[in-house]
This record gives C-alpha cells, sequence and structure tokens, in this order.
C-alpha cells in the first residue's frame, strides 16, 4: 500500500481538502494584489515641468494681457513627439512669438530648453499620490522604476530559494505560516491524483481572482500609502488562521514522523467523516503499508539531486525554465499596464476575467490531453499572441491590447500546468525543494522581465521579441518530460528512477521474432 491509497481512505477530495483549499486561496488573492500593487502605486501620471508662469502666483501677477493658462502653457513648454507639451523640457524663457498666430512650434531651437530643474508637476485626477510623483521617477529617472520593482521581485525571489528548501527540511505548515510561498504545493499532497488537477487549478483561480481585486482596491484608493496598507492588512488574519491548518502527512511520514503523521491523518478521516478508518489507523498500519517508502525517505535528499539524479536532470531544467517564462514574460507585460493603454484599471480586470476561463480549460485539457502537450501548449500559444504584437501598428490601440491580454491568458494556463507539472514530477522528499528552485527561477525572470522593457529604447519591437521568444522556446523544451498524468505522485528519489525505468521498458520495442518456414 503506497500513501496514494491511505489518503483515498481518509477521503481524498472530502470536506478537510474543501476547507484546506478555501483557507489557501484567500492568502493567494492578497498575495496577488502585492505583485500587482505597483501598476497602482507607481503609476506614471501625465507631468510637464514647473515653469513660474503658472506654478507662481507673484510671476503670473506679471504676465502682459489676459493671456489664459492655455497661452502661458504654449510659452513657457515646448512640443514634445507626441504633439503634447513636452514632459521632460521648459524654455528657459517665456517664448511670446509662439503666441503669434503665424507662429509654428518649431519657432524656438534647442538652446533655448532646459531640464526641469525646479522639478514636476503632476495630473493628479487619477491618483492623488504615486511613488512616481513622489520621488520624481520620471524623465532621466525613469529607469528607476523598473529597477524598484526588479528589487522587490529580488526579495521574493530570496524567499522562495530560502523557504522550498526550509519547508522539506522543517514542514510546510511552519513555514507557510510566516510567508504563504508555498501553499499550491502543499495543497497538493492532501488531495487524490484523481482530483490533484481540479485543487490546483482552484488554487491558481486564487492569482485571477486576486487581479480582479487588485483593480477594485486601487479604484477605491487612489493613495499610494493607504493602498499599500490596504492589500497588506489581510495577511495578519490568514496569520491567525493558518495555525487550523493540518501539515503534510506525507512529509510527516516520509521523515519519520510518524506519531505526528498518524495524528494528521487521524484528523483528516474525522473532518471527511471517515469514523471508521480512523479508529483502523494505527503506527503499526503506517509501518506495513508504507515500509519501502520509509525506510528509503529516511536517507538525507538535497538540492544536489535535483542536479546530479539521472533520472531528476532533465525534469529540473526543462521545469525551472518554464517556471523562468512564465515569471519573464508575465511580469514583464502585467507590471507595465500602461504601456497598453487604455484604462489601467479596466485593463487589470481584463486580465484577471480572461485569466478564470484559460486556467479552467487548462483543467480540462490536462485531464483529456495531458500534461505534456498542455504544458507545451500554453507556453507556445502565449509566446505567439505576444510575438504577434510586433506586427500590430501602434495607432491599433484595441488590438494591441487584446493580444497582451490574450497572452498573459495563456501564460496564466501555463502556470496552472507547471504548477500541477512540477508537484508530479518529483518526489516528496525533494518536491518543495524542486518547486523552491522552480520559483526562483520565475523569480529570475520577474527581475529581468521589467528591466527588458529599457531596450525599447534601441527598438520599440526588441521587448516584444524578448517576451515572446521566450515561452515559445520553453514550451517546446516541455516536449522533452515525460507524461505524469493519473500517475501515483513519487515519494522518494527511487520512485522517480522506478517510472524512468518503466517507461524505457514500454517504449522499446519488441524484437521481432522471425520463424522459419520450410518450403
Amino acid at each position: 500500500m503506497e500513501f496514494s491509497e491511505l489518503l483515498d481512505q481518509v477521503g481524498g477530495l472530502g470536506r478537510f481538502q474543501v476547507l484546506q483549499m478555501v483557507a489557501l486561496v484567500v492568502p493567494i488573492m492578497w498575495l496577488t494584489t502585492q505583485g500587482m500593487l505597483e501598476n497602482f502605486s507607481a503609476a506614471v501620471p501625465s507631468h510637464r515641468c514647473w515653469v513660474p508662469l503658472l506654478d507662481n502666483s507673484t510671476a503670473q501677477a506679471s504676465v502682459p494681457g489676459p493671456l489664459g493658462p492655455k497661452d502661458l502653457l504654449t510659452v513657457s513648454i515646448p512640443m514634445g513627439p507626441n504633439q503634447e507639451p513636452h514632459q521632460c523640457l521648459r524654455f528657459r524663457q517665456p517664448q511670446w512669438q509662439l503666441l503669434d498666430p503665424n507662429a509654428t512650434a518649431t519657432n524656438w531651437s534647442e538652446a533655448a530648453t532646459e531640464p526641469c530643474v525646479d522639478g514636476w508637476v503632476y495630473d493628479r485626477s487619477t491618483f492623488t499620490s504615486t511613488i512616481v510623483a513622489k520621488w520624481d521617477l520620471v524623465c532621466d529617472s525613469h529607469a528607476l522604476k523598473p529597477m524598484a520593482q526588479s528589487i522587490y521581485l529580488s526579495g521574493i525571489l530570496v524567499g522562495a530559494a530560502v523557504c522550498g528548501h526550509t519547508s522539506d527540511r522543517f514542514g510546510r505548515r511552519l513555514v507557510l505560516t510566516w510567508n504563504y510561498l508555498q501553499m499550491a504545493v502543499w495543497v497538493m499532497e492532501w488531495t487524490s491524483a484523481r482530483a490533484r488537477a481540479l485543487a490546483m487549478t482552484f488554487n491558481s483561480l486564487g492569482f485571477s481572482f486576486g487581479q480582479v481585486l487588485m483593480a477594485a482596491v486601487a479604484y477605491g484608493v487612489r493613495d499610494w500609502a493607504l493602498l499599500q496598507l490596504a492589500v497588506s492588512a489581510p495577511f495578519f488574519l490568514c496569520f491567525v488562521y493558518s495555525w487550523w491548518l493540518a501539515e503534510s502527512a506525507r512529509w510527516l511520514l516520509i521523515t519519520g514522523r510518524l506519531e505526528r503523521g498518524l495524528r494528521e491523518l487521524r484528523r483528516v478521516a474525522a473532518i471527511n467523516g471517515k469514523r471508521a478508518v480512523e479508529d483502523t489507523l494505527t503506527t503499526e498500519v503506517l509501518l506495513s503499508a508504507m515500509q519501502e517508502e520509509l525506510s528509503v525517505g529516511q536517507a538525507p535528499a538535497s538540492l544536489g539531486a535535483l542536479v546530479c539524479t539521472p533520472g531528476l536532470r532533465l525534469r529540473t531544467c526543462v521545469s525551472t525554465l518554464c517556471w523562468f517564462a512564465f515569471g519573464f514574460t508575465f511580469y514583464g507585460l502585467a507590471l507595465d499596464l500602461q504601456a497598453l493603454g487604455s484604462s489601467i484599471f479596466l485593463l487589470q480586470v481584463l486580465i484577471g476575467v480572461v485569466d478564470i476561463p484559460a486556467k479552467i480549460g487548462s483543467l480540462v485539457l490536462l485531464n483529456r490531453l495531458g500534461r505534456r502537450p498542455t504544458q507545451a501548449g500554453s507556453l507556445v500559444l502565449s509566446g505567439l499572441c505576444i510575438l504577434a504584437n510586433m506586427l500590430v501598428p501602434y495607432e491599433m490601440g484595441a488590438l494591441h491590447s487584446t493580444l497582451a491580454v490574450l497572452g498573459l491568458g495563456g501564460l496564466g494556463a501555463g502556470f496552472t500546468c507547471i504548477s500541477v507539472y512540477t508537484g508530479e514530477l518529483f518526489p516528496t522528499v525533494l518536491r518543495m525543494t524542486a518547486v523552491g528552485l522552480g520559483q526562483m527561477a520565475a523569480r529570475g525572470g520577474a527581475i529581468l522581465g521589467p528591466l527588458v522593457r529599457l531596450l525599447a529604447v534601441l527598438g520599440r519591437s526588441l521587448p516584444l521579441l524578448a517576451y515572446g521568444g521566450v515561452p515559445v522556446l520553453s514550451g517546446l523544451a516541455a516536449l522533452l518530460l515525460p507524461e505524469t498524468q493519473s500517475l501515483p505522485l513519487p515519494d522518494t528519489i527511487q520512485d522517480v528512477q522506478n517510472q524512468t525505468v518503466k517507461k524505457a521498458t514500454h517504449s522499446t520495442p519488441r524484437p521481432t521474432v522471425l520463424k522459419s518456414t520450410h518450403f
């Protein structure tokens, strides 16, 4: 008997699993708002240089004649490339000749302009305050915004690196209680094989709902500091009820903590209404049922095993590449909604709304087509949508936004796939380490994603080429992975190697036996 059979006895998809999934979806939603927060807290409002004629009452009093704000803007700020007032230059002296009806906007020289040495004036009609307006992250300092995004994501990378390995050593609940970075795989370990994809899809839908939640909260709170507080405070509630969550019994048993594993299994059986099973669960039953897994599971497993073990090396490299592709492209595009045009509130909602059918569709495909083709297809299709934007003229903003949202929806489906796939590819003793490595890759990609936007100064299409090319290549690489649909979760490295051997045995053609023919 394996752990999957024990889990079926206590209930692989019962009241306990439903409660646990709901309890974890709530913090996932708020965790998503943290990731998307800078679309609003770091939004770049319309701005222009501070000029005395418009922003100093004493200077305004010396203006000759009845001139309105529009005229004063004309003589104070040159026109920019888009025929709007320049955001980073002003005239050294008022250019009164520009008020002549026969004058043109080119009746001035570059020597007559200077940078915004006295600061900027920002449009506060949409946001009362953003970090861009507070610290003037515009013009020559505009690169500091994607750098700030990358620094924030670097902190999450460190968390993924530390918490994945820590979870394998000290347990899922202890680490989860403090940071909520490893929720998805935890749900998987308490769910039967037949409901695993359903549980993971429901879990990943928390990110979709979080996108919509982010737009709603940001629409109601327009100050960046209050917005940060609004999306952070709910984690205190999550911290309080996290102590109710059960530790992974699979991890407890594999690491030799039989008594605790037995208590958790009995507790789950009681919640799921399996009273008869609860009474039959004893230490002796666990020992006899999982004797092989327990003996092999006692051997320490390290990060090096992921790259040194023949059966795991390819899985580690390809799954890590898929995680990287998701983080790189998703955060590169989703953290710059203003570049997509239209209302950033509407775009944020659309990303979440499109993400929902994409993930539900991925659930159907995961169960119908399998893990490998669904993973490859979602990444390739999302990349093609993004690459198609290279052919769309800048003026066709609606089509540009549509393709970008569809591409992000495909990445959402890919995220669901890789979340399920990674958990099934690696044994219990290394599962959280593998997920932590994958999250490190995703965050590494997320760090690079915003910085790639700076390549636009060399060519408008260069960022899109990178954002689209990486998921296409990763999707093709995913075809090298083994199929794991309906297979039990491997508990040990030996289980993975056994699966590899079985696959090789089944894929080896039987030799053809030629019977002798007598004439």
